[in-house]
């Protein structure tokens, strides 16, 4: 009887409980810890690791306060100094919060759950089309996570891996009796193995740059973009936000990293209006992370300065995907 070609399953890594996804046909594995933030930290194609995770295993996320492999920023991304405004009400963070995760100079930076042990795997299923697991959190349930952020909701993530595709999907459900802001994302980590980033051509299609103060908090303020499409990292290094981003007939818009005749793809779908992308000097990773909203874009909303955040209504739901596809053919 031939193999499949999806697997999906619960297995050990080092101790920690992690589920596999195989598409053996086309040769990509990905593996997930639901509980240290429902994060993948492998993604093997032909046998090459294109997330950065600098870890032997995955044991070292539970003290690690760095981000890696695919972490989820809510409930929201990026940096919001000292609370939010919603529904004409203002919420202050309490900073002594054990869920706050200041940056640099302080500031409150991805949320609560990039490490969150709150994760429960629900669904985790093989057919044959696809490998997938579906994770939920229900965040109404956790006093410590309610403090900082009083919206009853949960979400539910799915990672599907088909066609050596992998497709990740949030569904995030509003139990309060108020609309909720929309500020969350992701922080993906890639990686062309053997093939240092200064040798690398990225292409970023975005029109609009956000402008930032020195604390790297959103003004409010966009910029055309300066730089082409492709881009070589070893001239361009980046740690920005871009807006109205260039799409396909399909709404997505692609971005994209190679070199050495290895190539990774990313593509956003339509409500992911924003992009970050992050690609420090000295460090030998890209980073093109799917946002709902600009950077500490809560509050220009209620300033006046940007009227493009997105909202959940009571009861109601928002769902979007982004997807990875690699090629590691020399």
């Amino acid at each position: 009887m031939a193999e499949p070609f999806y697997v999906a399953e619960h297995v050990d890594d080092h101790g920690i409980p992690t589920v596999r996804l195989t598409d053996a046909l086309h040769a990509v594995e990905v593996a997930i810890v639901p509980s240290i933030g429902n994060r993948a930290y492998r993604m093997l194609v032909r046998g090459e690791n294109i997330l950065y995770f600098p870890f032997d295993n995955p044991s070292a996320l539970k003290g690690d306060r760095h981000l890696s492999g695919i972490p989820f920023l809510a409930p929201w991304a990026n940096r919001m100094p000292e609370g939010f405004h919603a529904n004409g009400k203002y919420y202050r963070f309490n900073p002594d919060s054990e869920t706050i995760r200041p940056d640099q100079n302080g500031i409150p930076i991805h949320g609560f759950l990039t490490a969150s042990p709150f994760w429960e795997a629900v669904d985790v299923n093989a057919d044959a089309n696809s490998a997938s697991m579906t994770s939920r959190l229900e965040f109404w349930r956790h006093p410590g996570l309610m403090a900082n952020w009083p919206f009853a909701h949960d979400y539910e993530m799915t990672y599907r891996l088909s066609g050596g595709v992998l497709e990740v999907r949030v569904t995030v459900t509003n139990r309060s009796a108020d609309p909720m802001p929309m500020a969350v994302g992701f922080h993906p980590y890639f990686q062309l193995p053997g093939v240092p980033v200064e040798e690398a051509i990225a292409h970023i299609p975005v029109r609009r740059h956000v402008e930032t103060d020195g604390r790297l908090v959103a003004t409010g303020e966009t910029t055309p973009v300066t730089f082409g499409t492709p881009v070589a990292l070893k001239d361009h290094r980046f740690d920005d936000g871009f807006t109205d981003l260039v799409r396909g007939e399909d709404g997505r818009a692609v971005f994209s990293v190679e070199g050495r005749g290895k190539r990774i793809e990313v593509a956003f779908g339509p409500r992911y209006q924003v992009a970050v992308v992050y690609a420090p000097a000295g460090r030998n990773f890209i980073c093109f992370e799917p946002m709902t909203a600009v950077t500490n874009g809560v509050n220009l909303a209620f300033e006046g300065k940007y009227p493009e955040l997105q909202t959940v209504s009571a009861g109601g739901q928002w769902r979007e995907s982004f997807w990875i596809r690699a090629d590691m053919r020399r």
